[in-house]
């Protein structure tokens, strides 16, 4: 599944500056399909002032308002949707026994087919049962107990982000790292970087005893553990390169020792 087949579903909606930042929300995470099911804003046409605090909370994302879909019933909302997930964190009769929390759920809907809709409740009662019922299944944020209520907009938010890292991506194998992110290094880099380094420990003379296989395994094992960037790689490389050209020469490298 990718993101552009993801629905963000709110329902009964109403507080507007709510639904400006979870508009934000959405498109920071490259979400872009939003539905109203039985709204419950308090403005239409004649309410500019509440359409501009919707707006303004918003800030550059108006557009998926103004290209969201409206319906009169969760129902309607749901009908060509290939599956439904309710967010909750109620528990009950009537309600899901069984949820799964917003990183299972990415990773749930990463090997799925079709369309999916994310429903969220009111700002105040959050999801009735008889729409949770509706639902195909449930999802939570696991919360500290002590005060377990989220915002509407920072639950989109949490979920939004979970969809993106899980789904982005031309592979959905989340998104491309940004300049600068740490990434470590993948298995043939460090193939690669152990055979270079104990070649030139070789060329030092270091292998005059078997042993280069094995100390070729602890030096992959340890990379990989250490989970160094390919940056550092390339330093730990240059370290060990220079280190065999001054074995070589008997001359000091003033690089190496500055002072």
């Amino acid at each position: 599944m990718r993101l552009e087949e993801i629905t963000i579903v709110l329902v009964r909606p109403s507080e507007p500056g709510n639904t400006g930042a979870v508009c934000r929300a959405m498109k920071n995470m490259g979400l872009s399909r939003l539905r109203i099911a039985a709204s419950e804003l308090p403005f239409g046409p004649g309410s500019p002032a509440e359409l501009e605090k919707l707006l303004a909370r918003a800030v550059h994302a108006g557009n998926i308002w103004e290209g969201a879909e409206h319906f009169n019933t969760l129902e309607a909302a749901l009908a060509d949707c290939t599956i439904s997930v309710g967010t909750t964190r109620r528990r009950g009769r009537r309600r899901k026994s069984n949820t799964l929390s917003a990183r299972e759920l990415a990773e749930f809907l990463a090997v799925r087919q079709g369309r999916a809709a994310l429903v969220f409740g009111n700002e105040r009662t959050g999801l009735e049962g008889e729409e949770l019922e509706r639902c195909n299944l449930a999802s939570h944020i696991p919360v500290s107990s002590a005060f377990p209520s989220i915002n509407l907009s920072h639950a989109v938010q949490i979920y939004a982000y979970e969809l993106y890292r899980t789904l982005a991506g031309p592979d959905t194998g989340g998104p491309d790292p940004v300049p600068g992110q740490w990434v470590p290094m993948a298995r043939p880099e460090i193939d690669t970087l152990v055979h270079k380094i104990c070649g030139a420990l070789a060329g030092m003379g270091f292998y005059r005893h078997p042993g280069r296989e094995e100390q070729a395994r602890f030096l992959r094992d340890l990379i990989a553990r250490a989970g160094l960037s390919r940056s550092e790689g390339r330093y730990l490389e240059n370290i060990i390169t220079r280190a065999g050209r001054l074995s070589l020469s008997g001359m000091p490298d003033p690089r190496l020792n500055p002072g």
